[in-house]
């Protein structure tokens, strides 16, 4: 009697266990081939398991090539189980192997064009109302998933400790906003990025009369109806913030997560000295990297397309150098963007079922792999992320008889009695902003 002859493997499967042996032998998790016993890599408990389903997903594991491992991992050809920050550890090895060919995919002619040629060609305004829409207009409900439960606030949350939940986090987030600005009932303030209404209901409801800009259809349906239900003394309009214009300068100005949006920095804080009054200020905050458009082409392609940047921080504070703007306040937000992230994937997987049988599986793949990406990103400090207070001068004549009037370096400031509390539970947490807005005094 013959015994069954064992199933010969293909080129392809020895190339990828040859290559996993060599490339991944520190890393413990779990390869299963079509038709094939799994095979596991590393030493300890696996912390993941490569499922690869078809040829399709063998020939793009045996590529090497981010971009393409991405695309089929989104088609389905292969499955992700397990923790998935630890897989994308994986993604260090995939850069170190890019061949010529790959790296000109990344950083070619595709590249070129979005980053540079489109935004000079047609102009950023007309550029972004096709970029953003691509990621941001979903139905609202998918957003609401994932971010928190409260403000449904699209960008990182303000933690006092790791295990805070995420609500409270924003909650502190949007509280520091205004009181770093000083607002006050009756302020006009202009909100760059209107997203689900988070600020807009937040400083709405405290009487600060918010103009809100958004480009997104979805967003902007979103929050009017949410502005006529609260009855908000707020707006919000469907407009590029680089063509805004306004009658009546604005008290301050919020840009909870949009810089990145808005890669040139020169035009931008040209835009925030036309729309300020003098003596207002600019609170902003934003993921950022050590160099601009760090992004892969799977990320361009399917996360954030066309030139969508971290900030750069040294460009950005470059340009603000040549602008009458005063830098009071710098915060390194690394870890809370990570904590922010964390909680997003997290709620997103718990939702998957509703998400895949509303929006579909890919909706489901696409932005699950971005979420724990940057839980990875901003875990390995390839992102990071910073809040920046500005604050506009006022008239140049005031500011240099400011200097002649030079304070008592032992007494304090000799700015008179301070409004702002330290012991305050909003500033509690930060004492450089506590101390920044100290300064402000009876010019508030």
């Amino acid at each position: 009697m013959k015994t069954p002859s064992r199933l010969s493997r293909s080129p392809l499967e020895d190339k990828v266990t040859r290559v996993f042996d060599r490339l991944f032998a520190g890393t413990a998790f779990e390869l299963q081939l079509p038709d094939r016993p799994s095979r596991s890599f590393g030493n300890g408990e696996p912390a993941f398991q490569f499922l690869v389903r078809n040829q399709a997903g063998l020939t793009a594991l045996g590529s090497l090539n981010e971009k393409r491992i991405g695309e089929a991992y989104l088609a389905g050809d292969i499955d992700l189980n397990g923790d998935v920050v630890a897989a994308l550890d994986l993604r260090t090895t995939l850069r170190n192997q890019r061949r010529l060919a790959d790296l000109f995919t990344t950083y070619g002619l595709g590249y070129l064009w979005a980053t540079y040629v489109q935004p000079r060609l047609f102009g950023q305004v007309k550029c972004d109302e096709q970029w953003i829409s691509q990621h941001y207009d979903l139905e609202s409900d998918f957003y609401l998933l994932f971010l928190d439960k409260q403000a449904h606030c699209y960008s990182h949350g303000y933690f006092s400790s790791d295990d805070e939940p995420l609500e409270a986090a924003i909650q502190r987030k949007l509280d520091t906003a205004i009181a770093a600005c000083g607002m006050r009932p009756g302020w006009r303030v202009l909100d760059i990025g209107a997203g689900w209404g988070a600020f807009t209901e937040h400083a709405g409801r405290q009487g600060i009369q918010v103009t809100s800009l958004t480009i997104s259809a979805e967003s902007e349906r979103y929050v009017r109806d949410l502005i006529t239900r609260e009855q908000l003394p707020c707006r919000v309009l469907l407009e590029h913030f680089l063509e805004h214009a306004t009658d009546e300068p604005y008290d301050a100005i919020v840009n909870l997560g949009v810089t990145e949006h808005l890669p040139n920095y020169q035009a931008t804080l040209a835009q925030y000295r036309r729309l300020l009054k003098p003596g207002g200020r600019v609170f902003l905050d934003a993921c950022a990297s050590r160099k601009k458009y760090p992004f892969t082409s799977f990320v361009r392609s399917y996360i954030w397309p066309g030139n969508t940047t971290p900030m750069h921080l040294a460009s950005y504070l470059k340009e603000v150098g040549k602008t009458p703007f005063e830098v009071l306040y710098l915060h390194n937000d690394r870890h809370n963007y990570l904590l922010t992230t964390r909680h997003w994937a997290q709620n997103l997987d718990r939702c998957r079922d509703e998400v895949v049988n509303r929006w579909g599986e890919h909706v489901y793949r696409r932005f699950r792999i971005y979420l724990w990406g940057c839980v990875h990103y901003f875990g390995t400090g390839t992102i990071t992320a910073y809040r920046l207070l500005l604050q506009l001068p006022d008239q140049p004549s005031d500011r240099r008889a400011e200097a002649r009037s030079m304070p008592d370096t032992e007494g304090g400031t000799g700015r008179g009695d301070h409004s702002v509390d330290p012991s305050d539970p909003v500033l509690r947490h930060d004492h450089g902003l506590a101390e920044s807005l100290q300064q402000r005094s009876s010019t508030s």
